[in-house]
């Protein structure tokens, strides 16, 4: 009994430390994105754009993207609108050609998903008489801010390869759902991928919003057919030596899901892919960051983990827990010899931590953020709840990792970019 209580008390000092350590770390990290700055103005547009929509059976929103592309303040002949009509048995593709898109249907039983109708798309766009400087990739139930190509041509002109856009909110104030994933968003956006731009380390790919400059595709390949393809994407971009630029004030409009329902069951989808990833990228990227001494290789291994770090503590603290009421026969004496312990002081530290970015770091970044209501201040009540959630669905995520079937989430908020911004 004495060596297994060692062997415990041995990996609860391991996990507890490494809890400590990467979560003290993504503390220190944010603090980066307290500091934005000051816009140089735009360049001038020089940069052609391929903008392409996946889209499955999303006839009720596909016109919204579409007109807010044209709505874009690029010269015209720079950007070309692309849909691709994936599986669809809906009137996507017929709503998408009245609304002025080059419409592409594709018809699959067996590589369904985003990341296969992308690498579909791509290799049209390669073979293409008209050739593009770059490609975009959307959401079919997004909408963009008629600035957007504008920032990306600014961060190509900066010398990226690859720009990821700021994911905002087309319904925060719908549900506590939709308010609490749109808080989520907002808060990574600043403390996260704003923190890394600002550092000089790799911005992450968020599904949408992104463009990447058509020479980079076409020498890395894309590949990326997993459930969460640009995750992916961006392990490999690391691992080659690129670096996703981070364009603030490119703003994209994501529909949000309603109910917890479809909420848990994309979360879900997302937890898959990234236990996924980062079973076949971690390694390598750590290998790349030692190696090398690359702190944004070690960066983006950290994050293909992220969602596992809650699993950890709760690891942690139960093994702390067992590691002191297993020779203890009264559990008063076992509760007050697990406070007393160093292990237990680490854990508790870690968990602090969380609170203190949960409770009270992220309403100081909402306010800064200028997303602070006092709508969304009552349902940021709610957001402990919200977030435990995680902790069973990267748990599901993990234990469904091979399985590579697609969940759609079906889009049906019809709203115009002239609702969400002042559109000349």
């Amino acid at each position: 009994m004495y060596y297994i209580k060692g062997i415990f008390n041995f990996i609860s000092v391991i996990f507890s430390n490494l809890v400590f350590i990467i979560s003290l770390y993504f503390l220190f990290l944010s603090l980066f994105g307290l500091f934005k700055k000051k816009s140089k103005g735009h360049k001038p547009p020089k940069t052609s754009f391929a903008l392409i929509v996946a889209a499955h059976n999303e006839e009720k929103v596909i016109k919204g993207i579409i007109e807010s592309f044209k709505r874009l303040d690029y010269p015209k002949e720079l950007f070309d609108i692309f849909v691709i009509a994936d599986n669809c048995s809906d009137r996507t593709a017929a709503i998408a050609r009245e609304a002025g898109a080059k419409v592409y249907e594709r018809f699959d039983e067996t590589k369904k998903g985003k990341g296969y109708a992308l690498e579909w798309m791509f290799d049209k766009i390669f073979k293409m008489k008209k050739q593009y400087d770059s490609v975009g990739v959307f959401d079919a139930d997004n909408l963009v801010s008629k600035n957007f190509l504008l920032e990306i041509n600014n961060k190509f002109i900066d010398g990226y390869k690859v720009v990821q856009g700021y994911l905002d909110s087309k319904n925060p104030n719908d549900t506590w759902i939709t308010a609490n994933y749109s808080i989520s968003f907002w808060l990574s956006n600043r403390m996260f991928q704003l923190a890394r731009s600002n550092v000089g380390l790799s911005s992450q790919l968020g599904g949408t919003g992104f463009c990447i400059k058509t020479d980079t595709l076409k020498e890395l390949g894309w590949g990326a057919t997993c459930l969460t393809e640009d995750l992916e994407f961006s392990c490999k971009l690391v691992l080659n030596g690129h670096k996703v630029g981070w364009a603030h004030e490119a703003v994209v409009y994501d529909e949000k899901p309603l109910t917890l329902a479809q909420s848990w069951s994309q979360r879900k989808r997302w937890m898959q892919g990234f236990a996924d990833v980062s079973s076949r990228y971690f390694f390598k990227l750590v290998k790349k960051g030692i190696t090398e001494l690359n702190v944004v290789a070690l960066d983006c291994a950290l994050y293909s983990i992220q969602p596992i770090l809650l699993i950890l503590l709760g690891i942690a603290l139960a093994l702390n827990l067992y590691n002191q009421f297993m020779m203890v026969p009264n559990m008063v004496i076992g509760i007050i010899s697990f406070l007393n312990s160093a292990n237990a002081n680490i854990t508790i530290y870690g968990g602090l931590i969380l609170l203190i970015l949960q409770i009270l770091y992220s309403p100081f970044i909402l306010a800064i953020e200028k997303k602070m209501s006092f709508k969304i201040m009552l349902y940021f009540i709610l957001n402990p709840i919200y977030s435990l959630t995680w902790v069973p669905i990267s748990i599901q995520g993990i234990i469904a990792k091979n399985d590579k079937e697609w969940s759609h989430t079906e889009h049906t908020r019809n709203i115009d970019i002239t609702e969400l911004e002042k559109v000349n």
